[in-house]
């Protein structure tokens, strides 16, 4: 899983197949979202600053649940 250089997200992993973003945050809780674009994805790994990327891209853009 690729780590992000943010103090509020520790990592994410991207399934190619089903479209879905896996998202760990710094307060150890995780969530998938559902239907994310590989695209997205691919600038969510490339941003300056990632917290703000997934405020503004990913955030109450997709549906997501929270996962053990």
């Amino acid at each position: 899983m690729p780590v992000i250089d943010s103090t509020a997200i520790q990592y994410v992993k991207y399934d190619h197949v089903q479209h879905s973003l896996f998202v760990v945050f710094s307060t150890d809780r995780k969530y998938i979202y559902l239907e994310v674009p590989e695209e997205i994805y691919q600038a969510f790994l490339a941003a300056p600053s990632a917290g703000r990327f997934f405020n503004a891209e990913i955030r109450d853009h997709y549906r997501f649940r929270e996962v053990d």
